[in-house]
């Protein structure tokens, strides 16, 4: 019997493993030009991602922001609210994050959990749920108008490989705290969430503020596309910068500079 093939082996629906790095870091490269031009000319901009649990937005996050600064591309994953965040204004706690000059704010799940999580559990009213997407597309406007670039991804996970996923999850106790009772619960409410997102994008998806749904039954391509897609929305050329140079260290007052600590060596190199 033939071995398989090893390149075919690492082969996911058409796109290798080789082929998917060398992309990525072709995109990422892209993405460390883009970081210095918003620098360069003080942009701000704010990206959103949503959709179902398990359709890939940590990962897509990951590789957009694997190469670049935490302090230009600030990802934002806020907890559940505390009592003191319930009582003020909806959008009060998301505003903080808000991205300065020069600045990035990718939102890993966004102030539409109001019409998504907290409508399908019932954690708000439907009054509140009904306030906030008839509300939606005129506060995104403001924040537009403001000098702010508004992006948003929503993920579309199928229900076999979300199913595929997250019985992966269970069986990995290196994955196992990506599986929430929450997450369980939303898996069980699946038609609830695809009506709940349909309502949302219809009454959210405006001319200023639109959404880009991203397929993402195969989580490697749909890096590739957003991170591409993602590029095409910020025009970036080429920031100025000075070649750096390292300077001749000075010796004057030179010394033994190993860190030692009285009664205590380096802990054990295993490795």
């Amino acid at each position: 019997m033939a071995k398989p093939d090893k390149k075919e082996k690492n082969t996911e629906n058409g796109l290798s493993r080789k082929d998917y790095e060398k992309e990525l870091q072709r995109l990422q490269a892209e993405l460390c030009r883009l970081q210095d031009w918003v620098k360069f000319k003080g942009l701000k901009a704010i990206i959103i991602f949503e959709g179902r649990d398990a359709a890939g937005k940590g990962g897509t996050i990951r590789a957009i922001t694997e190469r670049v600064s935490p302090r230009v591309f600030r990802v934002i994953a806020l907890p559940a609210p505390s009592d003191r965040e319930k009582s003020q204004m909806y959008m009060q706690r998301y505003m903080a994050h808000f991205p300065s000059a020069g600045e990035i704010t990718i939102f890993d799940r966004s102030w539409y959990n109001r019409a998504g999580v907290e409508y399908v559990m019932g954690f708000c009213t439907k009054a509140q749920h009904d306030g906030f997407v008839e509300k939606c597309a005129e506060m995104e406007r403001y924040i537009v108008n403001s000098g702010i670039i508004l992006i948003k991804y929503w993920m579309e996970v199928g229900q076999e490989e979300q199913e595929r996923r997250f019985a992966a999850r269970i069986k990995d106790p290196l994955r196992q705290w990506k599986l929430s009772p929450m997450d369980v619960e939303s898996y069980a409410r699946w038609y609830e969430y695809s009506r709940a997102r349909d309502i949302m994008l219809k009454a959210t998806d405006s001319k200023h503020a639109p959404w880009y749904l991203v397929r993402s039954n195969n989580k490697k391509k749909a890096r590739l596309n957003c991170i591409t897609h993602l590029l095409s929305m910020i025009p970036y050329g080429k920031a100025p910068k000075e070649r750096t140079k390292l300077p001749k260290r000075s010796t004057r007052d030179k010394y033994d500079d190993q860190a030692t600590l009285k009664g205590r060596t380096f802990i054990p190199e295993k490795y």
